[in-house]
């Protein structure tokens, strides 16, 4: 069952401009990269509705000056964010992490019905399915990123992935880039995807998921997944989030 609504294995979004993807692409990743002058907001202009987050001010405030910088978001391509951050000279390459590890689950399940009794299986451990998954997505060269929007992943995939994956972005982010990560104070009842409205607002679009939530993470345990980086901040909500930032 498709949870996602995910495209099809080499589909690649609508963006404002379209270029080749980066090498290593994978056929299950969504990429949408353009280039575009800085066009910030009119002064006088209301925000729009949703919710305040603070931060993604405080993101925004640190990639300030960075100027054609690269943007990984590993949520689902949302035209709202990718035309918000191209509008301030940024590449923004989108991978909706938590569709192709559905997908890839999905895949490696009919793969172990087609072992024959006896096989080796080890392949199939958590462990090694993990690393085996790393193998095929986030195929960039470290230090490729200024800024990533890691969003609420993290609370949703096991914990053989979730260290691994951690690790991955964080080679990923160049020194001096910025992390921006969303973690539940409970777990959620509701699923959602986000999505960037202005400088300080997110929306938070309710979804369907097909993994359950898996922890809440203590500060401390935040604090030993990003120990790589050099300083961070925790915003809490009274909506039962809290918004970490990590600069590298």
């Amino acid at each position: 069952m498709n949870f996602f609504n995910k495209p099809r294995p080499g589909q690649v979004s609508a963006s404002p401009e379209r270029h080749s993807s980066p090498r290593n692409f994978h056929p299950a990743t969504v990429t949408a990269v353009a280039n575009a002058s800085a066009n910030p907001s009119a002064p006088g202009v209301e925000p729009k509705a949703g919710r305040q987050s603070n931060g993604l001010k405080e993101f925004l405030w640190q990639l300030e000056g960075i100027g054609h910088g690269h943007l990984l978001d590993l949520g689902p391509a949302r035209q709202a964010t990718i035309t918000f951050f191209i509008e301030r000279g940024y590449k923004v390459y989108t991978e909706d992490l938590l569709a192709t590890w559905q997908y890839f689950l999905e895949e490696d399940e009919q793969r172990a019905k087609k072992l024959s009794t006896g096989a080796d299986r080890s392949e199939m451990a958590p462990v090694a399915r993990a690393a085996r998954f790393l193998d095929t997505t986030l195929l960039y060269p470290n230090n490729t990123f200024d800024g990533v929007l890691l969003w609420d992943i993290l609370d949703y995939v096991d914990s053989d992935l979730m260290t691994k994956l951690a690790a991955r972005i964080t080679s990923l982010v160049r020194d001096g880039g910025v992390l921006f990560g969303i973690f539940h104070t409970r777990k959620p009842i509701t699923f959602h995807r986000y999505r960037v409205l202005d400088a300080q607002h997110l929306d938070l679009i309710p979804a369907s998921c097909p993994f359950q939530p898996q922890r809440v993470f203590q500060n401390r345990e935040i604090s030993n997944l990003f120990s790589r980086f050099q300083t961070s901040k925790m915003f809490v909500g009274r909506d039962q989030l809290r918004e970490g930032l990590f600069v590298k």
